[in-house]
């Protein structure tokens, strides 16, 4: 039986709540001992000890966690040689002695969540950290060892003009990193913004307009996937890239997500819940042959490279252009998707409208 050979791992605890935030996470950091015997539970018990190609360390914040905290949780799994490790930090975490004693454990990749580099605007949007603290983190990674450093940024910002962005773009440029994951401000409903909308937000052709600015001003970077760009294919996410290929993993913690024997999870989305009883899971759904298939598609083409349409007729007995010919199209007339050589993919202005697109293949 072939298992996952990708693992998330959800560390749920912040310093302080960021005002855009809908993830599920608690600021009791005294909760954290007792989560971290839990989640070690978790694997113990849910884990079937193959060797894995990536873990992912993401939050919430995992980088409040003392160093030997992530040693008990990393040293849980096997690894295949090559293997990418991944781990979120916040620029306000990053110390000497932090970095140095997480690439020492075989941490081998950072996401560093710098959000902009906008004094007054991290400030307006809950974050702690300045961006002195962001230009430093990623110079002390580089020091501590790590040769793959990828950085947040979020657009659509309260009160960011494209102006702003165009500044922080330049500033990315010459920073020494491998990655940007860009994403576009989202209103959660169970985040502070959510309960009181800001005043100032950029509108819907603000937005696009930051995004396309992001593919031209970036341009050292390969646009490889919706909101992810890598100086070269070495350097994307190996980890996120098994999710757009809709490939199964593991999800440890309270409220992570896993896809295991056709089976989609989510572990216990409370954190109290979770650490009483972290076998118990909120969620799990036993996907059809359609659902995969739509998965297949809408995962397919958040990738630059698009779905492979041989693949897809291969894996689920169908003729895709037949099926979808009206879809197709009507897209292709409009360029929002594009022909290529094993299939189709969405151009630029596509991505812009990815969710309305993908709907009609659904």
């Amino acid at each position: 039986m072939d298992y996952p050979k990708s693992a998330y791992i959800h560390i749920p605890f912040c310093h302080s709540r960021c005002k855009y935030c809908g993830f599920a996470t608690t600021v009791n950091l005294k909760k954290e001992l007792g989560y971290v015997i839990a989640l070690l539970k978790d694997i113990d018990v849910n884990y079937k000890k193959n060797p894995l190609n990536t873990v992912y360390f993401g939050g919430g914040t995992p980088s409040v966690l003392p160093v030997e905290h992530v040693k008990k949780i990393f040293n849980k799994f096997i690894l295949n040689d090559n293997a990418e490790i991944t781990f979120e930090l916040n620029p306000e975490n990053a110390t000497k002695e932090y970095l140095e004693g997480l690439f020492d454990i075989g941490i081998n990749r950072l996401s560093i969540g710098c959000q902009t580099f906008d004094s007054q605007i991290l400030s307006n949007i809950g974050r702690i950290h300045s961006v002195e603290d962001s230009i430093s983190a990623v110079k002390m990674a580089k020091n501590a060892g790590f040769k793959n450093v990828s950085i947040d940024l979020i657009y659509g910002l309260p009160n960011q003009t494209l102006e702003l962005f165009k500044k922080d773009l330049e500033l990315v440029k010459n920073l020494d990193i491998q990655h940007v994951s860009l994403y576009g401000l989202k209103i959660e409903d169970n985040s502070i913004y959510g309960k009181c909308i800001p005043e100032n937000l950029p509108d819907d052709d603000s937005q696009a307009d930051m995004y396309l600015l992001a593919i031209d001003e970036l341009n050292t970077f390969k646009h490889y996937e919706i909101s992810n760009f890598a100086i070269s294919e070495e350097f994307q996410s190996k980890h996120n890239l098994t999710y757009w290929a809709n490939k199964e993993y593991y999800g440890f913690g309270s409220a992570a997500h896993g896809y295991e024997n056709n089976i989609r999870y989510a572990n216990a989305f409370n954190v109290n819940s979770y650490i009483e009883n972290p076998l118990i899971r909120d969620y799990g759904h036993t996907l059809t042959e359609k659902e995969k298939l739509e998965e297949e598609i809408f995962l397919g083409f958040r990738v630059a490279k698009g779905i492979n349409v041989e693949n897809i007729n291969s894996k689920f007995n169908i003729d895709f252009e037949s099926k979808y010919a009206n879809t197709i199209k009507k897209y292709l007339n409009t360029q929002h998707i594009l022909k290529t050589n094993t299939g189709y993919a969405l151009s630029n202005n596509g991505f812009l409208i990815s969710n309305v697109i993908l709907s009609e293949f659904i």
